[in-house]
């Protein structure tokens, strides 16, 4: 018999993003936990950035999922230490925005002080639909804040790229 934890770690990894449908919130790196605390299920996640103005979306798809599974008492908490990371996408995460024609982030972590830097991030990325890395900035920018907006030189088609975080 599967556990009354599983179940609810399993419902709650079906979540999309609503912002990247093609993510759910685990392979995007936002849930952090799933618990059963005396019958009711607390769910952690973490916001992309300050201000997402996704977190609400992403609190109500998850309880009307948990609901829908069968638990009717539960409680979604926001954690905000340790800060999220672009680092935290699964690979299979990666995949999939790739697959959507989104270039996915590359890696983040760094060790030491971050500087401030105030012109646009230079970064090195290719094209999620011809590979090409002749590619240009054409916005810091994009569909979202957690996205930038470029075009590849080659196909000239213009793509999302998820930012390192």
């Amino acid at each position: 018999m599967v556990s009354t934890l599983t179940r609810a770690r399993e419902a709650a990894a079906t979540v999309v993003d609503p912002e990247l449908p093609m993510l759910t919130l685990a392979d995007l790196g936002v849930l952090r936990d799933v618990a059963v605390t005396d019958g009711t299920v607390v769910v952690d996640i973490t916001p992309t950035y300050s201000g997402c103005p996704a977190m609400a979306t992403m609190r109500d798809d998850l309880v009307r999922t948990l609901r829908e599974q069968g638990f009717a008492d539960v409680q979604v908490r926001v954690a905000l230490s340790p800060a999220w990371t672009s680092d935290w996408i699964s690979e299979r995460g990666r995949a999939a925005l790739a697959d959507a024609g989104i270039s996915p982030p590359g890696p983040a972590r760094r060790d030491g002080p971050v500087l401030l830097a105030l012109a646009p991030a230079r970064r090195v990325l290719r094209c999620p639909r011809c590979a090409s890395d002749a590619v240009e900035l054409i916005s810091e920018f994009g569909s979202t804040a957690c996205k930038a907006l470029y075009r590849c030189r080659a196909c000239l088609e213009p793509f999302d790229h998820v930012k390192e975080i």
